[in-house]
């Protein structure tokens, strides 16, 4: 089984006094100082926590919202966040919405289900962002089930590119998975936390509904096809990388689980593309143009 993960940043949701933005960096040069940006759909449950991991560096709070139906929006303008309602635009595009508006030219970006861990906030302090070469700072990633750490399956070190020189990069403009283009990045030796599944069960619902059915649509739109074996190989291969190739086996049932839960994810994205060719029904009924 994998190991249980301390969470060392997620404070108490229950205190309502928004954060104070870092003092530390209160007196730092505006070259030096950092907009924390965070882009958000009914995100109630994650934005005060992500907003308070994000202050401890940050001098600004931009949060980008595509029509949140809970509180989010209320939550994170309490936490002292500019709030920009954004409809989605794919996550590239999207991404890209907050630091267009941000005061500072160094940007932090973070999901709004991940946290910075201490050594993640003293990393960033140590940084003189106004002399430095690089033009983007990556950290490892820590995913979690639930709040169990999977370390193997390729979930770890899972190195993102988050802290960058909006002046000189930004996110590829990819409607999924994008990242942060820097031609001169660093690595920290420091770690975010992701907290993305709550349990088994979200792990698997997620990469058999909305994960898969957005790459399909994706897929349809930009002309890939799919064959009757196209679906059988994907899923087969995603299962191999993930329990065999990348030692997800070495945590036991959670690996099992995310290598199983990534085969699905594969097949299924595949099956839907070949769906959408094969099946005018289905493809007249689905909406393109929600992503989301």
């Amino acid at each position: 089984m994998s190991e249980i993960a301390t969470n060392e940043t997620v404070m108490n949701s229950a205190d309502e006094t928004p954060p104070a933005m870092n003092p530390d960096r209160a007196s730092t040069s505006t070259s030096n100082k950092i907009t924390g940006c965070v882009i958000t759909l009914n995100e109630a449950h994650n934005i005060e926590d992500c907003l308070r991991s994000l202050a401890q560096v940050c001098d600004e709070l931009i949060v980008v919202d595509s029509g949140s139906s809970d509180a989010t929006c209320e939550l994170a303008r309490n936490m002292g966040a500019s709030v920009i309602d954004q409809p989605y635009l794919g996550d590239g595009p999207q991404k890209n919405v907050g630091p267009a508006q941000a005061t500072h030219r160094w940007v932090l970006s973070l999901d709004a289900d991940e946290r910075l861990t201490d050594g993640a906030v003293t990393a960033i302090h140590g940084l003189a962002l106004d002399s430095t070469p690089h033009d983007g700072f990556a950290l490892r990633r820590r995913n979690f089930i639930g709040s169990r750490w999977v370390r193997h399956a390729g979930w770890y070190p899972d190195y993102c590119l988050r802290l960058y020189d909006r002046e000189k990069v930004a996110f590829r403009d990819s409607r999924q998975h994008s990242s942060v283009q820097a031609t001169n990045p660093c690595e920290l030796d420091a770690d975010l936390e992701h907290y993305s599944f709550a349990n088994l069960g979200e792990l698997f619902v997620k990469a058999s509904g909305r994960f898969s059915n957005r790459a399909a649509k994706i897929m349809y739109q930009k002309g890939k096809r799919a064959n009757a074996f196209t679906p059988f190989l994907h899923g087969s291969n995603a299962f191999m990388r993930k329990f065999v190739f990348q030692a997800g086996f070495r945590d036991g049932v959670d690996g099992f689980s995310v290598a199983l839960s990534a085969s699905v994810n594969a097949y299924l994205k595949y099956a839907k593309l070949l769906e959408f060719q094969r099946d005018a029904k289905v493809r007249e009924a689905e909406d393109f143009n929600k992503v989301w």
